[in-house]
């Protein structure tokens, strides 16, 4: 009402008593009706025009600040950095052993199934071919393998220089090769063919040459300019000069960053550990150093330690290196950009601000209740409903497995993705999986001991996997047990009705022969003419004066059924069963 009186020209007190008159008693901060300000508007010969506002302006969004500019570099700081190379193919082609055998080490041991489950970064120094006193430095990414991984592998190609594009010289172009493909070329970025497993007896690596040729690949030798290396990661023929060609491929891209300004990059992967939360980061351009003030998404922190694959704490990573940073005060989105900035108190602001833009994002206006939507809903909830809560290590993984439980489709029954997150399995989430009847799954995690004792007592199931495909089979097996079992009919047996015997106490017995099958005691039913006429159960069954419970083909036999006494010569009795089939999506 204040505002109403500012914009007339008015005292407060003046619009209060025009209002009073009007028998409405408002104080100086109350809004009123737009019929109400429009009369008292019109007292005062002033025009009063209602805006409306559009569906969602009614919540305020923060008010954006600038983020930290980026400096523009000078050309005279900048300087040559190592290339960032993505290691993809397809599952088991044998990329992680590939990258063992080029760090000199053993990953590929460790690993649950042989199947890669995150992200991997890792920074090797090769002698340049050219230059053979210096070192070239090349960081290379492992992506997981798995086609539910499409999104990790999608993020590893967003921040890479080179793709090498592993293919089993014996398998040949499979359909993760093709997905791999895809998002390297999306990527823009130059692919080296690495054809694996080429002492293999059945290796064709001119398949593969001639496979990919099609796909817009043209090798070298064949006047294109894609890089084939014939590799062997078993017996390391051609890794060397699969190094030398990344290399050169380098030295035509002329990566140049400037060390000497503050670091920005991606997070690679990222998860919770005993220490607090850590990420996997690779540092695009300038250093990062121990002590530097971090922020990535909605958290950020100062970096407490620095620590590479292998273990070993840094006190600073330039530019294409990856490294663990200890510090942050949450788990941030694997794939997003990092930056490092000065102002504590600008850091706490922007994280504000982000988190804040991202809960209006989340809240959405109710939906209005109509008798249409209201029976909508109460059909939806007689639907049936797997509800899910997904716990992992790494965000990656997190990611990686709701991805892939949305992608199993079925029209009976849906899925609920309820809660996802990084971290062990706690109280919280069992709390939630009761109260909401849900199943708790657990990828490369552990359960809280406290949390496990909470389960039993709730009656809420715990599942840990270390394979994702494990994860997803039982999932859909779930699904397709929420569902009713089929019945499925066998039909035993026909008989034919060959004469019919009135018994002295009531009722008739059928004189039959069994056509075909056989004739047991149990459900039966009563065919006229092909017309349906009896359903129910055989009382019983004779064959002479015994009584049986079977009687085969070619024999006679008399029968009686439950409540029908009305059947005639050549009426066909059929004797069934029915099974419950369990359903399937």
């Amino acid at each position: 009402m204040r505002d109403l009186a500012e914009r007339m020209g008015k005292k407060p007190f003046q619009v209060i008593a025009d209002l009073m008159e009007q028998g409405v008693f408002a104080t100086v901060n109350q809004a009123i009706e737009p019929e109400v300000a429009q009369r008292v508007c019109a007292k005062h010969n002033f025009r009063f025009k209602v805006e409306r506002r559009a569906k969602g302006e009614g919540v305020h969004a923060p008010v954006k600040k600038e983020e930290p500019l980026d400096p523009t570099d000078r050309p005279e700081d900048l300087q040559l950095r190592a290339p960032v190379v993505t290691i993809m193919g397809h599952v088991d082609h044998g990329k992680t052993t590939l990258l063992d055998v080029i760090r000199k080490s053993n990953v590929a041991a460790g690993e649950a199934g042989g199947i890669t489950q995150h992200i991997g970064a890792y920074t090797i120094a090769v002698p340049h071919p050219e230059r053979k006193s210096e070192l070239q430095q090349i960081t290379f990414l492992d992506t997981p393998g798995h086609a539910a991984f499409s999104a990790m592998r999608a993020r590893g190609a967003n921040v890479t220089d080179i793709v090498v594009l592993v293919v089993a010289a014996n398998d040949g172009v499979m359909p993760q090769t093709l997905e791999a493909l895809s998002h390297a070329q999306a990527a823009g970025v130059p692919i080296v063919v690495a054809v694996n497993k080429c002492d293999h007896p059945n290796a064709n690596p001119m398949l593969v040459r001639s496979q990919l040729q099609e796909k817009g690949l043209i090798p070298d030798e064949w006047g294109g300019n894609t890089f084939f290396v014939d590799v062997s990661a078993l017996t390391r023929q051609g890794v060397d000069r699969l190094l030398e060609i990344l290399c050169f491929q380098a030295d035509l891209l002329e990566l140049k960053a400037n060390p000497r300004r503050l670091a920005k990059g991606n997070v690679v992967e990222s998860g919770l550990e005993p220490g607090g939360p850590t990420a996997t980061v690779l540092v695009r351009n300038g250093t990062l150093r121990v002590g530097n003030l971090i922020l990535c998404g909605e958290h950020y922190g100062r970096v407490r330690a620095l620590i590479n694959e292998e273990n070993k704490r840094l006190k600073e990573a330039g530019p294409s290196v990856a490294v663990r940073v200890l510090g942050l005060n949450g788990v941030p989105e694997a794939g997003i950009p990092f930056i490092v900035i000065e102002s504590e108190k600008e850091a706490r602001a922007i994280t504000a601000e982000r988190a804040q833009a991202a809960q209006h994002q989340d809240k959405a206006p109710p939906p209005s209740r109509t008798l249409e939507n209201l029976l909508q809903q109460l059909s939806e909830e007689s639907a049936k409903v797997l509800k899910v809560i997904v716990k992992a290590d790494t965000q990656g993984s997190v990611e990686a497995i709701v991805d892939a439980l949305k992608k199993i489709d079925s029209e009976k029954v849906s899925l609920e993705v309820i809660h996802h997150a990084v971290g062990t399995v706690t109280e919280r989430d069992v709390m939630l999986g009761s109260a909401s009847k849900g199943v708790i799954l657990g990828f490369h995690t552990r359960v809280d001991s406290s949390a496990a004792e909470l389960a039993k007592r709730e009656g809420v199931q715990i599942k840990l996997y270390a394979i994702i495909y494990e994860l997803v089979d039982q999932v859909k097996e779930a699904m397709a047990g929420l569902l009713e079992p089929t019945l499925k009919e066998s039909v035993f047996g026909t008989a034919e009705v060959r004469k019919v015997f009135e018994l002295s106490k009531g009722g008739n017995v059928a004189g039959c022969v069994v056509l075909n099958g056989r004739i047991v005691r149990g459900k039966a039913r009563v065919m006229r003419r092909r017309n349906l006429i009896f359903e129910g159960l055989i009382q019983t069954l004779r064959r002479f004066q015994d009584e049986v419970n079977e009687v085969r083909a070619g024999m006679e036999c008399g029968i009686r059924l439950d409540g029908f006494d009305h059947i005639e010569v050549g009426d066909h009795v059929e004797c069934y069963t029915l099974e419950r089939v369990a359903a399937k999506l």
